[in-house]
This record gives structure tokens, sequence and C-alpha cells, in this order.
């Protein structure tokens, strides 16, 4: 690959890691995505990314080439392997020779899998930037990886950690406008409500307001949805009636 290739293939790589900010972002196939560039950069045989959330596995995300093998190697970590050791410390771990680490027992499970399917070579780094751990980043490759591929493995996780830390953000903002315009609207509604039945009723509108209430409160009701029936003028609606006796010592 051409030097100036690979520059612009890492530049699209770390601008769709970070590119998180849309409605209809879905974690698993961001991954993916991230992974399947993981793979081209570094010219691994797969890559895949384990997250994680109170310290127990959330979910899991391979490269789509060679089909699943990502996953079915991430899988196969269920009794340990490298990304749960990266997990488990917020630390990388260095590159594997998974020949040497099936002899010696380690990983067994995995490294037997891995084999399997030509991997010779494994390491993980964290998924963390500079917020909390997120989860690790496991790369499997042919061949032992020159630093300069452990710097960029480290360069992708930490962009992707960026990118889902900035849609959790903007996920969290979102849903606070979105109560809010609700609770806004709401709070019209019910205004609106309190000026039509003080009308209707000759009385006061927190006369009205306590009807309502007392209203929402008997039958176990938002005061919203009676709101909404005066001013839509529904069946339900008729069933108000103004109550002289309620008040602030009354029934309501």
């Amino acid at each position: 690959m051409r030097c100036e290739n690979r520059e612009a293939l890492l530049a699209a790589a770390l601008v769709e890691a970070a590119d998180t900010l849309t409605d209809g972002f879905e974690t698993t196939a961001h991954l993916r995505r991230v992974s399947d560039r993981c793979v081209e950069l570094l010219g691994a045989r797969a890559a895949g990314f384990m997250l994680i959330d109170g310290g127990r596995t959330a979910s899991l995300a391979g490269s789509g080439e060679p089909c699943d093998l990502a996953l079915d190697l991430l899988r196969a970590q269920s009794g340990g392997g490298p990304c749960l050791d990266s997990c488990g410390t917020g630390r990388p771990v260095p590159p594997v020779s998974l020949g040497t680490a099936h002899a010696g027992a380690r990983w067994p499970v995995f490294t037997e899998l891995a084999l399997r399917h030509g991997v010779a070579v494994t390491f993980a780094v964290p998924v963390r930037g500079r917020g909390p751990l997120l989860g690790a980043l496991n790369i499997f490759t042919a061949a032992l990886p020159s630093d300069a591929q452990l710097v960029l493995a480290q360069i992708l996780a930490d962009a992707t950690a960026l990118g889902l830390a900035n849609h959790h953000a903007y996920a969290h903002c979102r849903t606070l406008a979105t109560q809010l315009q609700q609770a806004l609207s709401s709070r019209v509604r019910i205004e609106q409500a309190k000026g039509m039945l003080a009308e209707r009723w000759n009385t006061t509108p927190d006369t009205a307001f306590l009807t309502l209430r007392g209203h929402a409160r008997r039958h176990q009701l938002p005061l919203d949805t009676v709101a909404r029936w005066v001013i839509e003028r529904t069946e339900e609606a008729t069933r108000l009636r103004r109550e002289p006796g309620e008040g602030p010592g009354g029934r309501s």
C-alpha cells in the first residue's frame, strides 16, 4: 500500500471511529465497520471489540471477513483470552505467540480455535481514551506486528472510545431535551385546560386546577391525560364536575 493511500485510509478510519453523533447510530454495526478498518490498516486476519459494563461482557463486534471469524475468536475467550485480560487490567496485552501459549496451556480453548484458523499472534489494547474503560480491541494476525502497528491499534481504540463516549453524551442530551419538551408541552396543556374549565364554570383557574388534579388522583390518571380530555372535548371530559368542596383541605 502506498504511503499516501495508507495515510488517507487512516484518516478515514479515525473519522469513522469518531462519527457517532447520529440518531440512527447502532453500536454493533459501528464497531464492525471500525474492525474492518483495523484489518485493512494492520494487515490482520481479523479484529474485534469486546465491550464491558459493570465488569461483565456487554457486547461483541468483529470484522466481517473471513465470515464470523472475529466473533468466534471473541466468544472463545469466555474462559480466558487477551480481551478478558486487557479488560481486567485496563492495560494492553502485548503480542502473544499462540503456538507458545497453547503449548503452555494458556487460554486453551481460544488458542486452539485461533491456531486452527491460521492465527499465529494476537494482542489487545484497551478501549478507554481519557475516560472509563469501555472494553478492549483484539487484533488477530498471522505474523508478529511491528511497534508502529501496536501504536496504530491503540490510536484506533482511543478514537473508538471517544466516539462511543460522545454518542453516550449526545444520546443523554437528546433524552433530556425530549423530556423537557414533553414537560413544557404538558404544562401548556394543563394551563389551557384550566382556562377552558374556568370559563365554562365561571370560576377561578385555581379552582379549575383543583378539579383537574382531584379527578386525576381519584382515577389514578396522569394530570396531562385529563387535561387532554378537556382540550379535545372528549366523552371522558364530561365526567369532570366542578366540586365546590374541593380545596387545599377538601377531597383533592
